[in-house]
């Protein structure tokens, strides 16, 4: 399914699992990550998904190191199919919960937004946008403004973007960011039980419902064109 990648079920959960270390997204993640979205999406009944990452990491964000060995186009159609991931889970049509059991940056903090819900481990790991501590100059893509402005409050997301701090649990349940913290050995059961609390909803209304909130970021997350960075 995509090195590191593997797909569970427990019950209608299925529970994606990430375990390739720090998670740096590329083309093998991506591919793993949208196998097992079609495996959800060709099941029957009731369905919810759970994604988890190992140890430390949930995901630590973009592998620029193969981003930048692969070329500008293999560049650009890594960050292409992220933006079809994070427009993917945006509209699934299935409840979506995100695991953190640590820390979530960058691309990695977006994928994890991207879900429905959000249940982070409450003693260790933050959640941050550092791109503006990267001096890249080109920081963010359109979608990954869109999708930002989907999920976030309008001061949240200037403070998380003009600052680069890195928010731990509590902040994030203060400000809105996640759902929900537990401890380190129940963020994983925590986000299994909320997403089976969801998973018989009505699948095509869901997706609809979805598709109806998200239209803007959507427009932009879909459009055809390779994103730049």
């Amino acid at each position: 399914m995509g090195e590191g990648v593997e797909l569970e079920r427990e019950g209608p959960v299925f529970v994606l699992r990430l375990g390739a270390g720090e998670n740096r997204v590329n083309r093998g993640l991506l591919e793993g990550v949208a196998a097992a979205l079609d495996a959800v999406e060709a099941s029957t009944g009731p369905a919810a998904l759970v994604s988890v990452g190992a140890g430390r990491f949930y995901s630590n964000g973009l592998d620029l190191a193969s981003l930048s060995k692969g070329g500008a186009e293999e560049g650009s159609a890594v960050l292409r199919d992220l933006h079809r991931l994070f427009a993917r889970l945006l509209a699934f049509p299935v409840p979506t919960v995100a695991a953190v059991n640590g820390h979530a940056f960058a691309a990695g903090a977006m994928l994890a937004l991207a879900h429905d819900f959000r249940v982070m481990r409450a003693d260790r790991g933050y959640l941050c946008l550092p791109e503006i501590d990267l001096a890249t100059g080109r920081p963010l893509t359109a979608g990954m403004y869109a999708l930002l402005a989907a999920r976030l409050t309008p001061a949240v997301r200037h403070e998380m973007l003009v600052t680069g701090h890195r928010y731990p649990a509590p902040e994030c349940i203060e400000k809105q960011i996640v759902h929900e913290a537990a401890a380190e050995e129940a963020v994983l059961a925590e986000a299994v039980a909320r997403a089976d609390a969801l998973a018989r909803k009505d699948r095509a209304t869901l997706a609809a419902i979805k598709r109806g909130l998200y239209a803007g970021a959507l427009r932009v997350l879909e459009a055809e064109g390779a994103p730049d960075l």
